[in-house]
Protein backbone atom coordinates (compact mmCIF):
# COMPACT_ATOMS: atom_id res chain seq x y z
CA UNK A 1 0.00 0.00 0.00
CA UNK A 2 1.46 3.58 -0.93
CA UNK A 3 1.15 6.49 1.15
CA UNK A 4 -0.60 8.97 -0.68
CA UNK A 5 0.69 13.05 -0.47
CA UNK A 6 -2.08 13.92 1.90
CA UNK A 7 -1.44 10.99 4.49
CA UNK A 8 2.23 11.57 4.24
CA UNK A 9 1.55 15.43 4.88
CA UNK A 10 -0.48 14.35 8.12
CA UNK A 11 1.72 12.08 9.57
CA UNK A 12 5.08 14.27 9.72
CA UNK A 13 2.67 17.54 10.54
CA UNK A 14 2.73 16.00 13.98
CA UNK A 15 6.89 16.47 14.07
CA UNK A 16 7.81 19.62 16.23
CA UNK A 17 10.42 21.07 14.69
CA UNK A 18 12.54 24.82 14.69
CA UNK A 19 11.64 27.12 12.09
CA UNK A 20 14.88 28.95 9.80
CA UNK A 21 14.49 31.48 8.22
CA UNK A 22 17.57 31.14 5.18
CA UNK A 23 18.42 34.10 3.13
CA UNK A 24 21.00 34.57 0.30
CA UNK A 25 22.28 37.34 -1.82
CA UNK A 26 21.85 38.10 -5.35
CA UNK A 27 23.85 40.40 -7.00
CA UNK A 28 21.99 43.42 -6.03
CA UNK A 29 19.14 41.67 -4.26
CA UNK A 30 18.07 39.34 -1.37
CA UNK A 31 15.89 36.75 -1.20
CA UNK A 32 14.93 34.59 1.40
CA UNK A 33 12.46 31.63 2.91
CA UNK A 34 10.95 30.36 5.89
CA UNK A 35 12.42 26.65 6.17
CA UNK A 36 11.52 24.06 8.96
CA UNK A 37 13.49 21.28 6.98
CA UNK A 38 17.16 22.06 8.70
CA UNK A 39 19.47 20.10 11.23
CA UNK A 40 22.97 19.59 12.44
CA UNK A 41 24.24 16.52 10.62
CA UNK A 42 28.22 17.19 11.73
CA UNK A 43 30.68 18.90 14.21
CA UNK A 44 33.68 18.61 13.10
CA UNK A 45 33.48 20.18 10.67
CA UNK A 46 30.54 21.84 11.67
CA UNK A 47 27.65 21.08 9.38
CA UNK A 48 24.30 21.93 8.87
CA UNK A 49 21.18 20.16 6.40
CA UNK A 50 18.72 22.91 4.92
CA UNK A 51 15.80 21.84 2.63
CA UNK A 52 14.68 23.94 0.05
CA UNK A 53 11.66 22.94 -2.78
CA UNK A 54 13.44 22.13 -6.00
CA UNK A 55 11.28 24.68 -8.43
CA UNK A 56 11.93 27.57 -6.05
CA UNK A 57 13.55 30.55 -7.16
CA UNK A 58 15.55 30.34 -4.09
CA UNK A 59 16.89 26.81 -4.53
CA UNK A 60 17.83 28.20 -8.10
CA UNK A 61 19.83 31.16 -6.65
CA UNK A 62 21.46 28.63 -3.83
CA UNK A 63 22.69 26.42 -7.25
CA UNK A 64 24.88 29.57 -7.93
CA UNK A 65 25.67 30.85 -4.74
CA UNK A 66 27.09 28.86 -1.77
CA UNK A 67 27.14 31.23 0.74
CA UNK A 68 23.97 31.97 3.15
CA UNK A 69 22.93 32.92 6.39
CA UNK A 70 20.33 30.78 8.44
CA UNK A 71 18.89 33.03 11.50
CA UNK A 72 16.77 30.47 14.36
CA UNK A 73 13.79 32.21 14.98
CA UNK A 74 12.93 33.48 18.39
CA UNK A 75 9.30 32.78 19.44
CA UNK A 76 8.43 36.49 19.27
CA UNK A 77 9.04 36.14 15.07
CA UNK A 78 5.96 34.14 14.38
CA UNK A 79 4.92 37.18 12.17
CA UNK A 80 8.25 37.21 10.73
CA UNK A 81 8.03 33.49 9.67
CA UNK A 82 4.86 34.09 8.17
CA UNK A 83 6.02 36.83 5.87
CA UNK A 84 8.82 34.66 4.43
CA UNK A 85 6.94 31.86 4.28
CA UNK A 86 4.09 33.49 2.12
CA UNK A 87 4.03 32.83 -1.70
CA UNK A 88 5.08 35.66 -3.96
CA UNK A 89 6.88 37.50 -1.16
CA UNK A 90 8.91 40.25 -1.99
CA UNK A 91 13.19 40.69 -1.47
CA UNK A 92 13.83 40.10 2.01
CA UNK A 93 15.46 43.61 1.89
CA UNK A 94 11.80 44.85 1.86
CA UNK A 95 10.38 41.83 4.17
CA UNK A 96 13.08 43.16 6.60
CA UNK A 97 12.83 46.63 6.66
CA UNK A 98 11.48 47.18 9.91
CA UNK A 99 12.84 44.28 11.48
CA UNK A 100 16.51 44.71 13.27
CA UNK A 101 18.76 43.11 10.94
CA UNK A 102 22.23 43.54 9.59
CA UNK A 103 24.88 42.18 6.57
CA UNK A 104 26.70 38.80 7.41
CA UNK A 105 30.32 39.17 7.38
CA UNK A 106 31.07 35.73 5.86
CA UNK A 107 27.85 35.63 3.04
CA UNK A 108 26.71 38.89 2.96
CA UNK A 109 23.26 37.46 2.92
CA UNK A 110 21.01 39.62 5.34
CA UNK A 111 20.86 38.33 9.01
CA UNK A 112 18.03 38.97 11.45
CA UNK A 113 18.82 39.86 14.85
CA UNK A 114 16.69 38.49 18.00
CA UNK A 115 16.38 35.44 16.67
CA UNK A 116 17.51 32.14 18.68
CA UNK A 117 21.17 31.84 17.16
CA UNK A 118 22.12 32.72 12.96
CA UNK A 119 24.63 30.99 11.20
CA UNK A 120 26.22 31.65 8.30
CA UNK A 121 27.10 28.80 5.78
CA UNK A 122 28.80 27.54 2.72
CA UNK A 123 27.26 24.84 0.70
CA UNK A 124 29.29 21.61 0.30
CA UNK A 125 26.85 19.53 -1.11
CA UNK A 126 23.55 19.30 -3.45
CA UNK A 127 20.91 16.45 -2.83
CA UNK A 128 18.37 16.06 -5.24
CA UNK A 129 15.52 15.12 -3.10
CA UNK A 130 12.13 14.26 -4.39
CA UNK A 131 10.51 17.94 -5.16
CA UNK A 132 13.28 19.36 -3.04
CA UNK A 133 17.11 20.20 -3.12
CA UNK A 134 18.87 19.00 0.37
CA UNK A 135 21.74 21.53 1.03
CA UNK A 136 24.64 20.18 2.76
CA UNK A 137 26.79 23.32 3.87
CA UNK A 138 29.55 23.76 6.11
CA UNK A 139 29.08 26.14 8.96
CA UNK A 140 31.31 29.39 8.87
CA UNK A 141 30.38 31.39 11.85
CA UNK A 142 28.17 31.47 14.37
CA UNK A 143 27.00 35.52 13.88
CA UNK A 144 25.28 34.71 17.63
CA UNK A 145 23.83 32.55 19.90
CA UNK A 146 21.00 33.92 22.46
CA UNK A 147 20.12 31.06 24.67
CA UNK A 148 17.91 32.84 26.54
CA UNK A 149 15.17 33.23 24.07
CA UNK A 150 12.61 30.35 23.56
CA UNK A 151 12.69 29.51 19.86
CA UNK A 152 9.78 29.70 17.80
CA UNK A 153 8.76 25.86 17.00
CA UNK A 154 6.13 24.98 14.07
CA UNK A 155 3.79 21.56 14.94
CA UNK A 156 0.81 20.56 13.47
CA UNK A 157 0.95 23.41 10.51
CA UNK A 158 1.01 26.14 13.67
CA UNK A 159 3.84 28.24 15.30
CA UNK A 160 4.00 28.10 19.00
CA UNK A 161 6.10 30.07 20.94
Amino acid sequence: MSVTAADFTEAVAGFATGVVVLTVRDGRDDLGTTVTSFMSVSLEPPMVLAGVGAASYLCEVLRRRDRWAATVLSAGQRALAGRFAAAGRPSARILLASEPHHRGPHSDALIIDDGVAALECETRQRIEAGDHVLFVAEVLSADYIARRRSPLIRVNRRYLG
